[in-house]
């Protein structure tokens, strides 16, 4: 069983950063591919970005490109999230999740474990 608590959200002006935690427990977390899923206000969840369970790989939406850096530290058990020159768009529920990499952008099925969430609220 794999359990992850987010952290690391608030709100922050257009423009800001933030990055957010994801701590893993349980075995195996070092197995898995690991990113993160958004839900804005009134729309459905979609993938941001995910890292390989290496660390070596990394995927984006093309709507994060060049904003967003999805890295982790296996030794700490811990995915990450570094959100810079954010967007009121960027606003939403970020969901930490364990699934194969090339799932996380083609909705939000087939993940194997989830996260409750942190809130990002980009607003001046």
């Amino acid at each position: 069983q794999l359990q992850f608590v987010e952290s690391g959200g608030g709100l922050v002006q257009p423009g800001g950063s933030l990055t957010l935690s994801c701590a893993a427990s349980g075995f195996t977390a070092d197995l898995y591919a690991i990113g993160w899923f958004r839900q804005a206000p009134g729309k459905e969840r979609e993938g941001v970005s995910c890292v390989s369970s290496s660390g070596s790989v990394t995927n984006y939406a093309d709507s994060v490109k060049g904003r967003f850096t999805v890295s982790r530290d296996n030794a700490k058990n811990t995915v990450y999230l570094q959100m810079n020159n954010l967007k009121v768009e960027y606003t939403g529920v970020y969901y930490c999740a364990a699934g194969p990499c090339f799932l996380f952008f083609n909705g939000d099925t087939g993940m194997d474990y989830w996260g409750k969430g942190t809130l990002v609220t980009v607003s001046s």
